[in-house]
């Protein structure tokens, strides 16, 4: 079969497209034809490596796969032979598929039958692949953990993203005032086009928290999504009303984070952390897409063997939504 493998820690010249043996499923696994991978920013960071993170070379990087079972282990019912499934991204021993394992960017791969996520009727192979990784952070992140309701205003950093597009959807459907930072006009745009009230270039306005309290009428916003971290803590601090809650799920440009304590006791404001997504919130998506409340947003797709050009979309920040790959 033909794969995209990461031959060591390095830039996108250590992308090899290369021919690997079909994997043969386990007793517990189902081998599954993959039609479709989405990209995420986890991929850029597998390429180069980070000190807290360990990865065995070669790797097949893409965490998020859409496909069909074709073959199933012995201990596996047949009833899932031909069905369109989504593969829950995490391992059941822990770990993420594209970096603790071999991931999507490949024709075949071999998946634990406890990953397994049948796709609903009416949601294609693309919008599946779209899902797992942003969108079900975002969905456990805005809903479990920050329990947003209709009315309150939100913050969304990083909002042109694979999450941050995700937060801003879910958000409007929620019936949510939405505010977004990003970095060019051209996003800005698309994002108003999504539903965005109020946008802040903060190439433009550096000082975002600034621009953020005056289009909230000086009394902040009730909601902050922060996945970028570094020096964007703070400033997000600032654009917080009394008894807001600042969301995070990551920390993209930085993980060490200076904060402002005055602003957590004298707005009372709660800093909650959610960790990624579980097979519920995958689901609740599809659910999402099936009934049409929800349309991914899939910005460009590439066939296999230009899986590196997405990867340095993401790397470079050139992207808006999702990259998918095609095997």
């Amino acid at each position: 079969m033909k794969v995209i493998a990461l031959q060591q820690h390095g830039g996108m010249d250590q992308l090899k497209h290369d021919s690997w043996p079909v994997p043969a499923p386990a007793a517990h696994q189902a081998l599954i034809e993959v039609k479709a991978c989405g990209l995420n920013y986890m991929d850029v960071f597998v390429m180069r490596g980070m000190p807290d993170m360990k990865t065995e070379m070669p790797r097949i990087p893409g965490g998020d796969i859409a496909g069909i079972v074709r073959e199933v282990g012995s201990e596996v019912s047949k009833e899932w032979l031909g069905k369109r499934v989504v593969l829950f991204p995490r391992f059941p021993e822990g770990g993420v598929l594209g970096e603790n394992g071999n991931g999507g960017l490949c024709e075949f791969i071999a998946a634990d039958q406890r990953q397994l996520i049948a796709i609903p009727d009416g949601v294609d192979f693309d919008d599946a692949a779209a899902l797992p990784i942003a969108y079900g952070t975002a969905h456990r992140m805005l809903f479990t953990r920050g329990k947003i309701s209709k009315g309150e205003k939100i913050l969304i950093l990083g909002a042109s993203g694979g999450v941050g597009v995700a937060c801003l959807q879910f958000a409007k459907m929620a019936g949510l005032e939405v505010f977004v930072c990003t970095s060019t006009e051209e996003k800005g745009r698309k994002l108003k086009e999504l539903g965005a009230d109020h946008v802040v270039n903060y190439v433009e306005n550096p000082d975002f928290a600034k621009a953020v309290w005056a289009a909230s009428g000086k009394k902040g916003v009730d909601v902050a999504v922060n996945f970028t971290g570094g020096d964007t803590w703070i400033p997000t601090q600032r654009c917080m009303a009394v008894g807001g809650r600042i969301l995070t799920c990551g920390s993209t440009a930085g993980h060490i984070c200076e904060v402002d304590v005055r602003f957590i006791w004298h707005r009372e404001v709660d800093i909650i952390g959610s960790r990624a997504y579980v097979p519920t919130d995958i689901e609740a998506c599809l659910d999402y897409v099936a009934s049409g409340e929800l349309k991914p947003i899939i910005e460009t797709k590439f066939p296999l063997a230009q899986a590196g050009l997405g990867i340095g979309l993401l790397e470079d920040r050139r992207i808006f939504g999702k990259v998918i790959v095609n095997p």
